[in-house]
């Protein structure tokens, strides 16, 4: 029995919407209600408080309710995206889609809200009397000509920001798109021909925005399904589309294609044909975009014309436009500026901001969930891929700055570059905890090598760290390699430009590292024999001897292969400069904040004396993010209660921390949930030396340290920051093979501080 793929999509897709619970949004509380004071807080009397506050100045509503983060997704269902006017029920699911997408490109709450209602002025009345409930309201697949009324009624009678996405959405990816393939093609706006298929909501705004954008009136040519629009027809015509009428004799698409320098389809299949593509201008623009099947497919398109630049609607081609790479993000520019509306400044910035950000250097984050195609500025790659966590900081700060000046703003931003550094925080887990780091990072410029200079993790890093900071990357490599991978992942920087490369196979300093790994190596059986080969092929080595000869100030190693076989190389070579590893200490960064683990990767049964040495380690580097440690030595003993195992170990590290006066709370052994309840350890030990949750876990076995950083990673959603090898004078650090790019430039900029400025 045959197993047909279409069914088994189907199917799965239902699955997707009905289990485990039905649907694809809920409600959660984000205040405690845990007790009677929390409920008299939440609701009466307590609430009464909020109330008239907001009755006193109805700007507090920003502050005391969701209503400045929250927008009412509302629909009527009568010309939903590729099944036409289904009604209001059956378009939940896409509202509530598109809630989704609000929410997790740009953490923006929304309700979906179908209303039964196609009387355009009517649906206008119910749209209005929701102002109080939301900070935005984004319309959605409502029908033309009948969106074009609800829309203009909501914005001169409401007094927050209205958006039709289907027509802005669209018009304002569109002018991105267009604006670089304007780019590439060397062709500007006021000079293009432009023939244009499909008079619905979309298409006439898709006009409207590159009318903005410099396009000439006269260059627009408008076809619809009954031909051209022409001065004096009759037939299917509303305002929207007379804007548009030529006074010509012309009367198809067949007869103004000719010359065309871009076709934007916004109407159906097959409406253009490959023998009209031959008579458009040369390196013609083909922004096919009906769904799901273009006007004309992008093969047929290059048959005729290789050079076309070319987009779609759909996913797999290059160039899809697509919404998602505007609305969450002008949205959140707009409702965080308190905007009273979005104006043609705002969209005209969102443009701007998608536009750059394809130009620039694609993100790692975005070439991980695109894993596979080329995302190097240029015909196939004209706007930024949806899943580019730099949009929401980079366009949303344009949109809200656009706001601010054009005078729509009522709660403008002080400091723009601060709220910036916000939003990437919002995607960014690690960029808050970070940024004490990078600050401290900045003022020195210090010499980073990357033991595996050829991964392209760490080819994206060194060009993070060139953007972002002070440091300079070494990367150990061989250059035609390095130079063919950044190429493929359209980075900009080049081997022996803008990073210096050591070359195991030819570099010139081989003879001068051979002998100095020999002068340390001599009397631990390594032969001069022995050396030269570990210098030709051990890139873990080269970096270790780099650094014990000043060449470098820090080493990178270990995106492949087991942490302590580095850890050895590293730290025999360092050894002869007085330095020895106390243990590894990862961050790991939860939704209720950081956790720091340690030891996880170094000893496997440490001693007294190297978990102390561990917990003071510690507690100097958890100072380095900005916080105060609170460490908690964990065990499956409690207090005393079991005698042996690694409870008997982590009382003597006790006794050896308490031989001295300590700049650091610490209390010990207990179990973790003691570590994490402070009541719970006050009812085991009370008047314990340890107030609060302990923020650093210190074991006495990798294997429950380890198995702990695990278990958060995988199932808490903890996004880890290091291994931080500490004892090493910061002068190398072991990472693990799963580290992100963004990891790497992490873990540089921990390396990247000199040892003085944390003791």
């Amino acid at each position: 029995m045959s197993i047909d793929p279409k069914e088994t999509q189907r199917q799965a897709a239902l699955d997707y919407h009905e289990y485990p619970k039905p649907g694809k949004l809920e409600i959660r509380a984000t205040k405690p209600l845990a007790n009677g004071r929390d409920l008299a807080r939440a609701y009466s009397p307590g609430v009464a408080e909020a109330s008239l506050e907001i009755k006193a100045d109805e700007a507090n509503a920003a502050r005391y309710t969701a209503r400045g983060n929250l927008v009412g997704v509302v629909s009527n269902g009568t010309a939903v995206l590729g099944l036409g006017d289904i009604g209001a029920l059956a378009s939940k699911p896409v509202m509530e889609g598109k809630a989704v997408l609000f929410k997790n490109f740009a953490g923006i709450d929304c309700f979906d809200i179908e209303v039964n209602e196609s009387d355009p002025e009517k649906l206008a009345d119910i749209v209005c009397s929701l102002e109080p409930t939301f900070g935005a309201i984004n319309l959605e697949d409502i029908k033309a000509p009948d969106c074009f009324i609800v829309e203009k009624l909501c914005r001169e009678r409401m007094n927050i920001p209205v958006f039709h996405d289907d027509q802005h959405g669209t018009a304002i990816v569109v002018g991105a798109a267009a604006t670089n393939a304007l780019h590439v093609a060397g062709k500007r706006f006021d000079e293009i021909k432009i023939v244009s298929t499909g008079g619905g909501a979309a298409g006439i705004a898709c006009l409207n925005m590159l009318l903005k954008l410099g396009v000439k009136r006269e260059n627009v040519w408008l076809c619809d399904i009954h031909g051209l629009v022409y001065e004096g027809r009759e037939v299917d015509m509303n305002p929207q589309k007379a804007a548009y009428a030529q006074a010509s004799d012309l009367r198809s698409l067949e007869d103004v294609i000719g010359e065309a320098d871009l076709f934007l389809g916004l109407s159906g299949p097959g409406v253009l044909s490959p023998e009209l593509v031959q008579k458009m201008a040369s390196q013609p623009i083909i922004f096919a975009l009906a769904n799901p099947t273009p006007e004309i497919l992008p093969d047929a398109v290059k048959s005729v014309a290789p050079d076309a630049i070319i987009a779609t609607g759909r996913s797999d081609f290059p160039n899809q436009v697509n919404n998602v790479l505007c609305f969450p993000f002008i949205f959140r520019g707009a409702l965080d500026v308190g905007a009273t509306e979005i104006n043609d400044a705002m969209q005209i910035a969102c443009i701007e901001g998608i536009a750059a950000l394809a130009r620039a250097t694609t993100s790692a984050e975005a070439a991980a969930a695109y894993q596979g195609e080329q995302m190097t500025f240029g015909p196939d790659y004209l706007i930024p891929k949806p899943f580019d966590p730099r949009l929401v900081a980079v366009v949303s700060s344009a949109v809200a700055n656009a706001a601010m000046e054009s005078g729509v703003a009522t709660r403008p931003i002080d400091n723009l570059d601060e709220y910036r550094a916000r939003l990437n925080q919002s995607v960014f887990k690690s960029a808050l905890l970070m940024r004490p780091v990078f600050d401290a990072a900045r003022t020195a410029s210090r010499r980073i090598v990357f033991a595996e200079g050829e991964d392209e993790r760490v080819l994206r890093a060194a060009q993070a760290i060139l953007e972002d900071t002070t440091e300079t990357p070494i990367l150990i490599g061989r250059p035609e390699v390095i130079e063919r991978r950044c190429a493929r992942a359209g980075l900009t920087i080049r081997p022996g430009q803008d990073v210096d490369i050591v070359n195991p196979e030819n570099d010139p300093r081989y003879r001068d590292y051979w002998q100095s790994y020999h002068q340390v190596m001599a009397r631990r059986g390594v032969t001069p024999d022995i050396a030269k080969a570990v210098l030709r092929t051990n890139t873990t080595a080269i970096g270790a001897v780099m650094v014990h000869r000043g060449e470098a100030d820090s080493l990178i190693c270990g995106t492949f292969g087991e942490y302590r076989w580095h850890l050895n190389y590293v730290s025999q070579v360092l050894a002869c400069d007085g330095l020895r590893p106390h243990g590894a200490l990862s961050m790991m960064i939860l939704e209720e904040g950081p956790l720091f683990i340690a030891d996880t990767h170094v000893w496997t049964l440490p001693t007294p004396e190297q978990i102390a040495e561990v917990a003071i380690g510690a507690a100097r580097h958890v100072r380095r993010f900005g916080l105060e440690p609170k460490l908690a030595l964990c065990s499956q003993s409690q207090f005393g209660n079991q005698a042996e195992g690694s409870g008997q170990r982590l009382r003597a590290a006790l006794e050896i921390l308490d031989s001295e006066p300590r700049d650091f709370a610490y209390e010990g052994e207990m179990n973790v949930d003691a570590a994490l309840d402070p009541e719970l350890r006050e009812r085991l030990l009370p008047g314990g030396r340890l107030k609060g949750a302990a923020n650093v876990l210190i074991f006495g076995h990798a294997d429950a340290a380890s198995g702990v950083r695990n278990i958060l990673k995988m199932k808490a959603g903890g996004l880890e920051v290091g291994p931080i090898l500490m004892g090493m004078g910061n002068r190398v650090h072991v990472v693990s093979p799963g580290i992100t790019p963004r990891g790497l430039l992490n873990m540089a900029a921990i390396a990247g501080t000199p040892v003085a400025h944390y003791g």
